[in-house]
């Protein structure tokens, strides 16, 4: 099997991780939730955890981040938590679904005002539009930092400084960037980054969490079980505690402390590097070919390690079926969750064809889809 779906999840992690997972399988008692061995024992590779996760995006505090099962509960605990009625908040067509359902709940059943800024046929963003869509009211910005689409990473510290000139709170989703692409919430005016543990981040899935700026307040999205201050009616108001209401996963927590290791080890830098290197040389091995169109691929802060791609009018489903079936290739077809993206690029009904590489993949794998995809489209074209 070769494995081009990273950007929905890496499958192939660094062997230390399941490691990490099956230790704490079997040494692990509760989460905060103790003062005996087991527990302190969880208590302390969560917390090396959390401040491994600050380090990463330069995050002032650990106490500051907060695990969650994954970045779509993130983002909700943001965006319910954030938004009320009068408020107004911004977003662009690159969005996943996890920011734009939340948002749409929002403006149905609060009022919230909702501004998509458009994206444009070669999946750019005009920043001037960006800019113009803030009003008064506005109280959030919340945008992705890469497309999960085409891979595009876009300026987020130009429009954090855009969002901040208006008073506006700014918010990323970085489920395709981190791990790969340097994030610094101090020097790129980050309020708040949410991010998932499965993707780049090597970790086992229901990982999750998100990182705040000093003096950012988010209410409890649940209430429960705390470990501390058992007999308060309401949810403990100091983080992290305030959002981590309930048993932590202290098992995928574990392996997401081995990840960040990894990376920590490697290098976001070179990390990001070996991706981006394995979609340049699949894309100049298929861009030619008859009938096949690149999706996205021209801005001009870089790429994940994304390749999206149609040939002609055929099914993206197709495609990656005959890629599965013939050659045993995981890629990923349809609408990734990101419908205004599909809407801007003109592939609604069709779809796409997503190769997302990692650090784990080889070139000797690149150069099979390369040829598997020429094989294709000989046939149909």
């Amino acid at each position: 099997m070769i494995y081009f779906d990273n950007a929905a999840t890496t499958m192939i992690k660094p062997p230390a991780v399941a490691q990490a997972v099956a230790t704490a399988i079997n040494t692990f008692g509760g989460v905060g939730r103790g003062a005996h061995d087991a527990a302190l024992s969880a208590d302390l590779q969560v917390y090396r955890a959390r401040a491994a996760v600050a380090a990463l995006f330069n995050c002032p505090q650990p106490k500051n981040v907060a695990f969650s099962l994954n970045i779509t509960e993130s983002l909700n605990i943001v965006i319910d938590g954030l938004l009320a009625n009068g408020d107004h908040a911004v977003t662009t067509a690159a969005s996943h679904n996890s920011v734009l359902r939340p948002l749409f709940r929002k403006r149905d059943r609060e009022g919230v005002d909702v501004t998509i800024v458009p994206i444009d046929g070669d999946g750019l963003l005009d920043m001037d539009e960006y800019a113009r869509s803030f009003k008064p009211n506005t109280k959030l910005a919340v945008v992705t930092h890469a497309s999960n689409l085409t891979g595009d990473i876009y300026d987020v510290a130009k429009m954090a400084a855009i969002a901040h000139e208006h008073g506006a709170l700014f918010v990323i989703d970085a489920a395709q960037t981190a791990g790969n692409t340097p994030i610094d919430m101090q020097a790129m005016g980050i309020d708040i980054v949410t991010f998932t543990g499965h993707k780049s981040l090597y970790g086992p899935q229901g990982t999750g969490g998100l990182c705040l700026a000093p003096g950012i307040e988010l209410p409890p999205y649940k209430e429960g079980g705390s470990g501390t201050h058992s007999y308060e009616e309401r949810q403990p108001e100091f983080m992290p505690e305030h959002l981590e209401a309930g048993t932590q996963n202290g098992h995928g927590i574990a392996g997401l402390a081995a990840g960040l290791a990894y990376i920590e080890e490697h290098g976001v830098e070179n990390l990001g590097a070996a991706n981006a290197a394995l979609a340049d040389r699949f894309e100049k091995g298929v861009r030619d070919l008859p009938g096949v169109r690149i999706l996205g691929r021209k801005g001009s802060c870089g790429n994940t390690g994304i390749v999206a791609l149609n040939v002609g009018d055929m099914d993206s489903g197709a495609i990656s079926d005959q890629l599965n079936q013939g050659w045993e290739i995981c890629t990923r077809p349809g609408a990734h969750c990101a419908p205004l993206m599909h809407e801007s690029l003109g592939t609604v009904s069709q779809g796409a064809v997503r190769f997302s590489f990692s650090h784990f993949n080889t070139e000797e794998e690149v150069d099979t889809a390369i040829e598997a995809m020429r094989e294709i489209v000989a046939d149909v074209m």
